[in-house]
């Protein structure tokens, strides 16, 4: 039986470990992580190996040959062009067509058992294996979904935690019988779990899924490998460690030169011919390269340290890597999640702060502070979008620096000579960073439409409409006018998606900014008719028929909709008290209790003054809140099914998109009046991404935010005012009167709290307890996962994205059967996840 190992990744997540080097020469325990996988190979007889590349591929054949020193027969099948996972070994099928194969990526730590995993493939007559390993985050992986006779029933590649049905993760070791490779095209990327596996699934193919008890890592990033040198240390997983094991967990290579007053607490591994001086102190985790030499009154805690690498006296090394090569000068301080790359020079008494990247060949003067990484001056970040963009404090987590790297990152993932469109709402705040953003982008060779101080609809409208790449929106966070909120759109005026999103933080947390050359440096304009164009583009679109003469109560909350308001009021007619119309740059947001007091003058107002109705903005025109004509505030949810019933019963026919957090008396509404609904789920892009499609006639989050789809697809609280304005001009009922005929949801919701680690496995367990439940019952994973019963009620478990708890929403047609509900499947997720 042949091996392919797969070994073209450039492992770019791991730089700059990899800017010179490929990820499956890696050092793990002082041997290439591609080495541990053939020596895998050997242990279970498997001798006969290809190996595909692409990235550098001359540095890996140099360095394994033949194989003949593993006691392997290696050949090689080299990629002009990134294949994907499937189509690199379809470049490899002349060597692969005798005989059933094994597929293993040569940049993964493992140990397990292929010898049983061959017996499990051939025992259930299977087309392909896949080996499966239960996981505490599967995000960044494949999940894979098998029933109870381990036979493959879906895939989902990187879900969002809302998709995460199953913590249980494709490895990327297969066993395949060869006519698998008739699937695949030829000199075309394909990947093996979106493009080939499903397809044969639909074809009814016998693919199946081995779930693995041994160790599996996929060293993808700089936690990981860290992680994978201290399980290889502990022994977690089997591997051949160099050396002799001369006290319980500290192995020491014959070669090396160890001084007896070096002080050694394992488990570590000291390399080859390495020196440790006497007053080292060497502590848990340490790797210790081939040919490296430790001074004396060194100190390394859980450090990765490269072969040929020189550490001075005094120099101190906690939880960082170093690449080979590098010259560490006497009391040198290099810190946690740190990463030095090759040949680099760092000089006495510089300090290298937490996280940062120093990538190869740089030098760090004596006595230097780093604390941003030395390429590109900026440091990668974990997280960088929550729900509402990228947040944070003024000038404490939001600062110029960090609008400038961020803004570069935005522009190295589009091309050169694009155009962007950016904003802000009236806050001081918004006004400097943005100045920050547009610097950023103008230096980067991207043009830059400044819209100024306008309304969030309105930057929407004009990035559609002027066919730019994107645009870059700065607010105040509601409710906390200490803190902003950066909204990155795509060429529809639409927050980035989650593709989108994960490209940009790449680029963000590897600090490859693009830059221009001086001949490249883009224009600043200013658009000068962009709130008229706005205006005249929604009355052409939007029905105003009817509303002469109507009354209505405007609030606009010292907020941006106050520019765009009186162009759109004083063209149709309409007889508007308007307040708060005036731009607040020192209150730009307001307290919840600010809130309520507005909202209780403007009931007040729409009442005494005998208006139609009465609508609030937000600061930045995006959602509104009702007042119906009693003066009665229309809550969120409430207000949802009033505009639904509105525009459902004038137009009779089409689809409305809702969040499967919706109550289910919207289906009701939709049914009476013959439209249909379009559940999507919660993810910051959906409803956008849902309004686009022809026949949509509405579409809301339940939250104040409403898309008018004959206008656009983002919500625009300004279009769905003028909307509403001519759907109540129009029909012969009043807003309480809609309100009254509509039922009342038995709607309830609740929030456990979840580790992060515990979330694959919280979910698996909710599947396993959904599928467990009576005959009738259905469930649905549009986002997360609904149970729905015979009698219309449900609930829907949903882990949240940014917090460490799972919510879940139970509706019934009584109160206290949607409390046990959640009460029944709050229980099933806190066994879960304790």
């Amino acid at each position: 039986m042949k091996a392919v190992v797969m070994a073209g990744g450039e492992g770019t997540r791991l730089r700059p470990m990899t800017a010179n080097q490929p990820k499956p020469l890696l050092p793990v325990v002082n041997r290439p992580i591609m080495e541990h996988v053939l020596r895998l190979l050997k242990r279970h007889s498997i001798t006969e190996t290809v190996v595909t590349l692409q990235f550098l591929a001359a540095l890996v054949r140099n360095y394994f040959g033949d194989g003949d020193e593993l006691g392997m027969n290696l050949q090689y099948a080299t990629e002009d062009v990134p294949l994907g996972t499937a189509g690199s070994v379809k470049n490899a099928a002349a060597r692969l067509r005798d005989d059933r194969f094994l597929v293993i990526s040569g940049d993964a730590l493992t140990d397990i058992d292929l010898s049983d995993m061959v017996r499990f493939h051939r025992e259930n007559s299977a087309l392909v294996t896949i080996g499966l390993k239960r996981v505490p985050n599967p995000l960044e992986f494949g999940i894979v979904i098998v029933d109870e006779g381990n036979r493959v029933q879906r895939f989902l590649e990187k879900p969002t935690w809302g998709q995460v049905f199953s913590d249980t993760v494709n490895t990327g070791v297969y066993i395949m019988e060869p006519e698998v490779l008739d699937a695949v095209a030829s000199g075309e990327p394909v990947d093996w779990s979106a493009d080939v596996f499903p397809t044969l699934l639909e074809r009814g193919a016998p693919i199946f899924g081995y779930v693995a008890e041994g160790y599996w890592e996929d060293v993808g990033t700089h936690d990981s490998y860290l992680k994978a040198q201290a399980d290889a240390l502990s022994g977690r997983v089997a591997v051949d460690i160099g050396g002799f094991e001369v006290s319980p967990g500290v192995w020491v290579a014959e070669s090396a030169s160890v001084d007896p007053d070096a002080v050694l607490k394992g488990p570590l591994l000291v390399g080859a011919y390495a020196k440790v001086e006497a007053g080292a102190e060497l502590r848990e985790y340490t790797v210790l390269g081939n040919n490296t030499v430790v001074r004396e009154g060194a100190f390394l805690h859980r450090a990765v340290v490269h072969d040929n690498v020189y550490l001075g006296p005094g120099s101190h090394l906690r939880g960082c890597v170093i690449g080979k090569s590098t010259d560490v000068m006497a009391g040198a301080r290099i810190e946690e999640n740190a990463v030095i790359g090759d040949e680099c020079v760092i000089e006495p008494e510089a300090y290298v702060s937490s996280g940062v990247k120093v990538y190869p060949f740089k030098t760090i003067e004596a006595g230097a502070v780093v604390n941003t990484s030395v390429i590109w001056e900026s440091r990668g970040q974990r997280s960088l979008f929550g729900p509402r963009g990228v947040s944070g404090l003024v000038n404490v987590e939001i600062t110029p620096e960090l609008c400038v790297r961020l803004a570069s990152a935005y522009a190295t993932t589009l091309k050169k000579g694009e155009h962007v469109v950016t904003s802000r709402d009236s806050s001081l705040a918004a006004r400097a960073l943005k100045r920050a953003v547009i610097g950023a982008l103008n230096a980067s060779a991207i043009n830059v439409l400044d819209l100024e101080a306008a309304p969030l609809p309105v930057a929407r409208f004009h990035t559609a409409r002027e066919s730019a790449a994107g645009g870059i929106a700065l607010r105040t966070t509601a409710g906390d006018p200490q803190s902003i909120d950066i909204v990155i759109m795509d060429d529809r005026g639409a927050d980035l998606p989650p593709a989108a999103q994960r490209k940009l933080e790449r680029v963000f947390s590897r600090q490859e900014f693009r830059r221009a050359f001086p001949g490249e440096i883009a224009e600043l304009r200013f658009p000068a008719r962009a709130v008229e164009d706005y205006a005249y583009e929604l009355l052409r679109c939007v029905d105003m028929t009817g509303i002469r003469d109507m009354k209505v109560v405007v609030d606009c909350a010292g907020g941006t909709s106050a520019l765009v308001l009186p162009t759109l009021l004083g063209r149709v007619g309409v007889d508007v008290l308007t307040v708060n119309a005036r731009l607040d740059d020192i209150s730009p947001t307001e307290t919840f209790a600010e809130r309520r007091r507005d909202l209780q003058r403007l009931s007040e107002l729409v009442s005494s003054s005998r208006a139609a109705f009465g609508v609030r903005f937000d600061p930045v025109g995006e959602r509104i809140a009702l007042v119906d004509e009693m003066g009665q505030l229309i809550g969120e949810e409430r207000a949802l099914l009033v505009v639904l019933d509105l525009i459902a019963a004038e137009r009779r026919t089409g689809r409305v998109a809702l969040p499967v957090t919706t109550t289910r008396v919207a289906e009701q509404v939709c049914r009476f009046h013959g439209v249909q609904v379009r559940w999507t789920s919660t993810a910051v892009d959906a409803l956008t991404s849902a309004a686009v499609d022809d026949d949509m006639i509405f579409a809301g989050d339940g939250r104040g935010g409403f898309v008018v789809p004959e206008f656009g697809p983002a919500i625009d609280g300004v279009a769905a005012f003028m909307r509403l304005l001519g759907l109540v001009a129009r029909t012969r009922l009043s807003l309480s009167q809609i309100d009254a005929r509509i039922p009342e949801a038995k709607l309830l919701k609740r929030t456990v709290p979840t580790p992060w680690a515990a979330k694959g496995a919280v979910m698996r367990s909710v599947i396993e307890a959904a599928e467990a439940e009576p005959d009738g019952c259905r469930v649905d994973t549009t986002d997360g996962v609904r149970v729905a019963a015979e009698d219309g009620s449900w609930v829907l478990i949903l882990p949240a994205a940014t917090e460490p708890v799972t919510d879940l929403w139970a509706e019934a047609a009584d109160v206290d059967t949607a409390q046990s509900l959640l009460e029944h499947w709050a229980r099933v997720v806190e066994e879960a996840a304790s």
